[in-house]
């Protein structure tokens, strides 16, 4: 008996493509709001996508719970790629943490979820190296652009902003965008 072959596989629509896209904005905005409970009736309600739509791109909560996540790393991830062609080192840097502040808020929302599944362990680790080789190409980018000295590693920096989540607040990420400016002044060359 001759071996089936493999069906083709269909790039998705466009307006499948659109409407998952809203759907992870929707619920990042949701989750940010009302924590990681909110009903998915209304996260498809407010992204004005019927439920079956929802559970089409995203069959349960975990499952959306870790898109979101993993749509937020990539973002990180890209942000860093383009702003370190775009941009000065240290503005690359500023930008990169005020990105990053973004990024660990939305991990916070989302990582008692993840870490209650084994998948979500995984793709933890694995956000982990590309925002360890993130900051550490900025810092060192910015280092030898003279823009500041580097007495402590990269990583520190990041543990530095996330320190500053622990009293966090409503609205801790502009306080968190204060202590970046501050920190990068106080690792100036000058």
């Amino acid at each position: 008996m001759p071996a089936k072959k493999a069906a083709p596989t269909r790039k998705p629509r466009a307006d499948a493509e659109q409407n998952r896209a809203l759907l992870l904005e929707t619920a990042k905005a949701a989750f940010a709001e009302k924590g990681a409970a909110v009903p998915l009736e209304e996260i498809a309600r407010t992204a004005g996508v019927g439920i079956g739509t929802l559970y089409r791109h995203f069959p349960n909560r975990e499952a959306l719970l870790q898109e979101v996540y993993r749509d937020e790393s990539e973002k990180l991830a890209a942000a860093a790629e383009r702003l370190i062609a775009n941009a000065e080192p240290l503005e690359a840097l500023r930008e990169w943490l005020r990105l990053f502040v973004r990024y660990f808020a939305t991990k916070q929302l989302v990582i008692e979820a993840l870490n209650a599944s084994a998948a979500g362990g995984a793709k933890l680790q694995a956000s982990g190296a590309h925002v360890e080789t993130a900051i550490n190409t900025l810092a060192r980018n910015a280092e030898k652009n003279g823009d500041i000295k580097l007495n402590v590693e990269p990583l520190d920096i990041l543990r530095a902003v996330v320190g500053m989540s622990a009293f966090a607040k409503p609205g801790w990420e502009k306080n968190a965008y204060k202590m970046i400016d501050i920190l990068l002044a106080g690792m100036s060359a000058d």
